[in-house]
C-alpha cells in the first residue's frame, strides 16, 4: 500500500521505518528542510507540504492510507487548534475531494483527554474529561477523524510517549517527583499500533489506546530508576505539596490508569510491555557514562 505520514515527526519517523520495512510504499510530509532530512535519513520519501495549506497538500501523491500525526508548533491553545483541528480538517477535505482519496486516516491523539480520574482505570468506553483547553482541542481534533468524508478514520490514544532521545531521566532521578500514575507507551509500540491497524484493517470508525501492559505509580518508578542508575533516591511530593508551591494546573491533577485490554484483544503484541524493560537503554547509557 502507499501511505502518507503527515507531521512525520518522533514516531511518524519509526512508522515510517517499520511501513518500508513490510512492503509499503511510505512518503513522509514535513515542512522544514531538517524535517525532510530526517525522513530521507529514515529511509524513506520525502515531500514538503503544510498541512494546513490545501494548496500545498496538492503536493503529495495520491495515496490509500493517510496518518495525521502533527504536532503543535507552540505551548499555547491557538497554535494545538491549528495543528490539530484545523490541519487536520484541511487534510481531510483536500484527500476527500480527490477522485482517488484514501481508504484510511489514522489521527493520533492522547489519553489526556480522559482528564481526571482520581487514580481509577479508564479505557475506550469511558467518557473524556478533558482538563485544558488543549486537551479539548485533541478531543475535537477527534470528531473531525471519525468524520472524515467518505474516507474511515481511526483515532489512536497515545500514553505519554518515551524511547531513544526522550526518556527523560532527569526529571525521574533529579526530583521533584509529583504522585500519581504514568501511563506510558515506547515510540516503537506506538507506530507499531498504528502500523499493525492498517496492516490488519482493524478498528474502521473506532478508537483505541495505545498504551503498556503497567500504569506504574510514578513514584515506584523514580525509586527503581534510582536504584538501577545507582543514585540516590529523588524528592517527591504530592500534589498538595507541590500546590503549597504555586499553582497546580488541572493536568498535572488528572490522575488516571489506562487499561490497553482492547488491543490485546485485537492482536498486537508490545515490544516493549512495561517501562521496566523500555527504560534499560536508558539506564544502560546512564550507567556507561
Amino acid at each position: 500500500m502507499r501511505v502518507a505520514i503527515l507531521g512525520c515527526g518522533y514516531v511518524g519517523l519509526e512508522l515510517g521505518r517499520q511501513l518500508t520495512a513490510a512492503g509499503h510504499d511510505v512518503i513522509g510530509v514535513r515542512r522544514s528542510d531538517e524535517g525532510l532530512d530526517a525522513i530521507e535519513a529514515a529511509g524513506f520519501d520525502a515531500v514538503r507540504a503544510d498541512a494546513t495549506d490545501a494548496e500545498s497538500l496538492s503536493a503529495v501523491p495520491d495515496v490509500e492510507w493517510l496518518v495525521y500525526a502533527a504536532s503543535a508548533g507552540g505551548r499555547s491553545v491557538e497554535a494545538a487548534r491549528v495543528a490539530y483541528v484545523d490541519g487536520l480538517r484541511t487534510a481531510v477535505e483536500a484527500f476527500d475531494a480527490r477522485p482517488s482519496s484514501p481508504d484510511r486516516l489514522v489521527y493520533t491523539s492522547s489519553t489526556g483527554v480522559y482528564g481526571d480520574h482520581g487514580g481509577d482505570w479508564v479505557d475506550e468506553s469511558t467518557t473524556p474529561d478533558p482538563a485544558t483547553d488543549r486537551q479539548r482541542v485533541l478531543l475535537e481534533a477527534e470528531r473531525v477523524a471519525l468524520e472524515a468524508g467518505s474516507i474511515d478514520g481511526t483515532v489512536v490514544r497515545f500514553g505519554g510517549l518515551y524511547g531513544p532521545n526522550r526518556y527523560r531521566l532527569e526529571y525521574y532521578l533529579d526530583g521533584p517527583v509529583t504522585e500519581g500514575y504514568l501511563n506510558s507507551v515506547h515510540r516503537d509500540d506506538a507506530a507499531g499500533v498504528v502500523a499493525y491497524l492498517l496492516e490488519t484493517d482493524r478498528v474502521r470508525g473506532e478508537t483505541v489506546l495505545a498504551v503498556d501492559d503497567e500504569p506504574v505509580s510514578k513514584w515506584a518508578f523514580a525509586d527503581w530508576l534510582a536504584d538501577e542508575c545507582g543514585v540516590p533516591h529523588p524528592p517527591k511530593q504530592t500534589v498538595e505539596e507541590r500546590a503549597a508551591d504555586g499553582e497546580v494546573s488541572r493536568r498535572v491533577r488528572a490522575n488516571k490508569r489506562c487499561s490497553n485490554d482492547y488491543l490485546h484483544e485485537l492482536g498486537y503484541d508490545l515490544r516493549f510491555p512495561t517501562v521496566w524493560e523500555g527504560y534499560r537503554p536508558a539506564i544502560d547509557a546512564f550507567r556507561a557514562d
